[in-house]
């Protein structure tokens, strides 16, 4: 890859993936290291680590630096998802070091539900794996938007462009298989840090950006920096609260009776942008009552704005007084999406319990919980074979098809048009843990 890279500073998540052993760990902590988002104290205890442990290559175990879990740095692998924060002149970021063996495939679930990127992996002496396959196939169900392939431990193969474009050829391959589009390839060393933060003069046959410099280029999604040449997705804000004071503060006893008195009328709801922008002057629509409203007023961090964006939460008052509550939606008018009581939907189990036909369970939506039924299963996917097989159970870590039955209208929207208005979490209806996460098939 090639041509000029324009930063955008925004906030940008992103997640790794692979097979054991690939490297992630060692890619994140040289990340963050290069990067000098790593604190000395924090530098000191990993250097004391990695010498108790006789680590020879260098002075860190970079991979000590996101496996915290004590089970994690016994074994030497990854077990939970390890999120990190970090900033650079151009960009700040959130990234999540899934695990990469097949028992915590639903970890990476978790990890690259909300992820603009996903970092895959490749062990540059192996090629694409199994494991590889199926990171791969759950980022295309996630309908991650931007898929980025790293072939790792590049510095073992002798820096060699031929065996990166076998590589990466196996990798194209598989992306094709899956309708991935735009995947990005680049050749890494995480371990030596060769093109991770800057770009290596020990490939000089390629020609792309280093793995920091495409993560400050590329476009983010639902957030503060939207990306210009694409049809930004239309206001949705589940409400969280509902804010009524109400003469909560006496005017005779409040620091500011004037603020006071002006709360005595305020009513406003109260939650996070999920998608869209929203200014004062715009006519809403409420879900599920259909009623027309116009904002006249919005309030960030309780200070009032004239605008705001996915992902702020804010307050919004209304030019008419409606009646709302918790697990309301508000749209932008015109847009209001159909009340659903049946949804065909994609399952990823997450739990160790088996999914079931006829099984009660609870659909957690934005802020909408309501009971429903699983009324059919209608087949697993086969992550090896990249096919879907008949079948009548999803057990931990399956993803399948089904077909949920709702006992109250729920604003399901198509997954493909809208990573937020089509995810859900199915609840068990007793202990109150997540069974499974789903998206909407259509």
């Amino acid at each position: 890859m090639s041509g000029t890279l324009t930063a955008q500073p925004t906030l940008f998540r992103f997640a790794t993936a692979g097979s054991v052993d690939d490297g992630k760990s060692t890619l994140v902590g040289r990340l963050l290291h290069d990067s000098k988002a790593i604190l000395a104290d924090q530098l000191d205890q990993v250097a004391r680590t990695s010498a108790e442990r006789g680590f020879a290559h260098g002075a860190f175990d970079f991979a000590l630096l996101t496996d915290g879990l004590r089970a994690e740095r016994e074994q030497g692998i990854t077990i939970d998802v390890a999120y990190r924060y970090f900033s650079t002149g151009s960009r700040s970021f959130i990234l999540a070091d899934c695990p990469g063996h097949v028992q915590y495939t639903r970890n990476m679930v978790t990890g690259a539900t909300t992820a603009d990127a996903v970092v895959v992996l490749v062990d540059g002496r192996k090629g694409v794996l199994e494991q590889t396959r199926r990171h791969l196939a759950v980022v295309a169900l996630l309908r991650v938007p931007h898929v980025i392939v790293a072939v790792n431990k590049i510095d073992l193969i002798g820096f060699s462009a031929d065996a990166f474009a076998d590589v990466a050829a196996q990798a194209r391959s598989v992306a094709s298989e899956l309708d991935i589009e735009g995947l990005h390839l680049l050749p890494v060393s995480a371990l030596d840090g060769d093109n991770v933060v800057d770009r290596s003069d020990r490939t000089p046959w390629y020609d792309g950006p280093s793995l920091l410099e495409l993560l400050e280029t590329l476009p983010a999604t639902g957030s503060l920096g939207d990306d210009p040449h694409t049809a930004p997705e239309p206001l949705r804000l589940p409400v969280q609260l509902v804010l009524r004071p109400q003469g909560g503060l006496s005017p005779e006893l409040a620091a500011d009776p004037v603020e006071a008195e002006l709360l005595r009328d305020y009513r406003a709801v109260a939650g996070r942008i999920s998608s869209g922008t929203v200014r004062i002057g715009d006519r809403v629509q409420l879900f599920p009552s259909g009623i027309a409203t116009t904002v006249t007023g919005i309030r960030s961090s309780g200070r009032p704005v004239a605008e705001a964006v996915a992902p702020q939460s804010v307050s919004l008052e209304f030019a008419d007084d409606l009646d709302t509550a918790r697990g309301a939606l508000v749209v932008a008018e015109g847009t209001l999406p159909l009340g659903r009581r049946e949804a065909d939907v994609e399952l990823f189990n997450l739990d160790a319990r088996p999914i079931t036909p006829g099984q009660r369970v609870l659909v957690k939506h934005g802020t909408t919980t309501v009971q429903a039924i699983v009324a059919q299963i209608e087949s697993r996917y086969d992550l090896d074979a990249l096919v879907h097989a008949p079948a009548q159970t999803l057990h931990t870590n399956d993803i399948g098809r089904a077909r949920l039955r709702l006992a109250a209208d729920l604003p399901l929207e198509p997954y493909a048009s809208s990573r937020h208005g089509g995810s859900f979490l199915v609840i068990h209806p007793s202990d109150g843990a997540t069974l499974a996460a789903g998206i909407v098939r259509d």
